[in-house]
């Protein structure tokens, strides 16, 4: 065999992957620390740190298998922080004779390695990655022709694909989603289980990232660092959820509140988005252990936590691969406000805005309903440009690449995409924040407020939000309720409405 060259990036960390169950004296592998990939956005400092952190261990794992390995850090002095050029490096000193790499997940690194394997002058080969359960295009065929990609009827497919809680073609129970029976508020004496933490001491990557001048956003503990960073942590943390969470996971998996952060979310995205674990292992985990134990789980525990996994995030990744790069550039709605500064601080009046964001900057974490009906609900309320939020989601959270990142965020969230992912605009007035949090209650603002000093400005940004984009929303089917509703109300009622919205919008840095 030709002496060859094999890349493992930052997220794909798959130890399960067919590359390895073979050791081969001509075959190294390479683990680069990069600016290229610590600088695009912003990063939160914790992620940055769970990335090298996984990708030392990963390596220290594959030595220990006795592959041959070379990792350079972000502070060797061969490393100059492109991909491209650490290639051209790692080759000529190796006197590499033939290139390998797996199939990236973002759109950029896909080009970078393609244009680059273009340019070498030694063979070089593509492997699949190994990890997803459909394939990059799976999606798009699966929706041939069709301007919206309903993620009902891709979900219903990959359960039959998998045969995951089915009875021949057909679901369990005969119902395939009970999305209306996970949406309860968490009760007010209701104390959730303490999430399973790691008190690790990342002090020396830190350190490495602090003296390369990389700059980065949130906060860390670097004596008790708590996210997993290898392939065992991983399995504790899932193991944790299916064994402690699972029971009250759906019930509870879109309520929030300022007093705990975890709740019972498995908090596993970080580990399966850098691979570390498979979506199929995960979802076989969680149903084994249901099955085992339905009188204490019911179907529409296990059932929300599948479709996150094999719907949300499958679905996702297949938007993206059919719709990159053109989505990455998609504003239907022609937003381009400014991000305000309580983003970046968590300064601000409104109480479920302020502690999203603190959360996010103290954990690098926020679950999907804080994400999108709280901060992302404001941002598209607010008018905020697609491109300042796709970079503050990028950045701010542990598990955001881009692939799953931006489809949230263009798609879900925004609605830039026009309605490839969602049907309608995800927005609401404070009535939804206060039905699904305790957020309002200690808040600055009136959530019955539309108009005066101390009104909420979920509501009378909701209806200008509405009035402001009556072309392009008003003939959507699922949106004339809310048409309805704004042209019945009094004539100079609507009007201070839109009034107390623009004073807002004028200044949103001081809402």
């Amino acid at each position: 065999m030709k002496k060859t060259l094999r890349l493992i990036l930052g997220d794909q960390l798959n130890a399960q992957h067919s590359w390895f169950q073979k050791v081969d004296k001509n075959i190294i592998y390479i683990l680069f620390e990069m600016r290229q990939e610590t600088d695009y956005v912003h990063h939160h400092i914790q992620k940055v740190v769970a990335f090298f952190a996984s990708m030392e261990n990963f390596a220290k794992q594959l030595k220990g298998k006795t592959h041959q390995v070379i990792y350079w850090k972000l502070d060797d002095k061969k490393n100059v922080g492109s991909l491209v050029e650490n290639l051209k490096l790692v080759i000529d000193e190796n006197k590499i004779e033939h290139f390998e790499y797996q199939l990236p997940d973002e759109y950029r690194l896909d080009e970078q390695l393609k244009n680059f394997c273009k340019a070498i002058k030694i063979s070089s080969k593509v492997f699949d990655s190994e990890h997803f359960m459909s394939t990059r295009f799976e999606l798009h065929d699966f929706f041939k022709g069709k301007k919206t990609y309903l993620m009902e009827s891709f979900y219903r497919s990959m359960r039959r694909k998998y045969d995951l809680m089915m009875d021949g073609d057909q679901p369990l129970t005969g119902k395939w989603n009970y999305d209306k029976e996970n949406r309860k508020k968490l009760p007010k004496d209701h104390t959730p289980i303490e999430p399973l933490v790691f008190e690790k001491d990342i002090s020396g990557i830190h350190q490495r990232i602090v003296d390369a001048g990389v700059k980065t956003i949130g906060n860390i503990d670097v004596k008790n660092f708590i996210w997993a960073t290898s392939r065992e942590e991983s399995l504790q943390v899932l193991d944790f959820f299916i064994e402690k969470c699972l029971p009250l996971f759906g019930t509870y998996q879109d309520a929030m509140t300022p007093h705990y952060w975890s709740l019972y979310h498995s908090r596993i995205s970080f580990s399966m988005n850098v691979k570390m674990l498979s979506p199929l292992e995960v979802v076989k985990a969680a149903i084994a252990h249901w099955e085992k134990n339905q009188d204490e789980i019911t179907i529409a525990q296990i059932e929300g936590f599948v479709r996150q996994i094999i719907g949300w995030r499958e679905y996702m990744r297949g938007v993206y691969w059919a719709k990159m790069p053109e989505f990455a550039k998609l504003n239907y709605l022609e937003h381009n406000n400014k991000l305000p500064s309580y983003f970046w601080t968590g300064k601000t009046k409104m109480h479920c805005i302020r502690h999203s964001v603190q959360q996010s900057l103290d954990y690098a974490y926020a679950h999907h309903i804080q994400r999108l009906m709280v901060t992302g609900n404001f941002a598209l309320l607010a008018g905020i440009s697609p491109d300042e939020l796709d970079d503050w989601y990028l950045g701010i959270y542990i598990d955001a690449i881009e692939w799953v990142e931006i489809t949230n965020t263009r798609g879900m969230s925004q609605f830039a995409d026009g309605g490839i992912v969602g049907t309608k605009p995800y927005v609401s007035t404070a009535n939804y924040v206060d039905k699904m949090s305790h957020y309002c209650k200690t808040c600055f603002y009136n959530k019955k407020e539309k108009t005066g000093e101390r009104a909420c400005p979920f509501n009378s940004l909701y209806w200008d939000f509405y009035d402001r984009h009556r072309e392009k929303l008003e003939k959507n089917p699922r949106i004339g309720m809310a048409y309805r509703l704004w042209d019945k109300m009094d004539g100079d009622k609507r009007a201070d409405i839109l009034k107390q919205a623009n004073n807002y919008l004028n200044d949103l840095d001081s809402l």
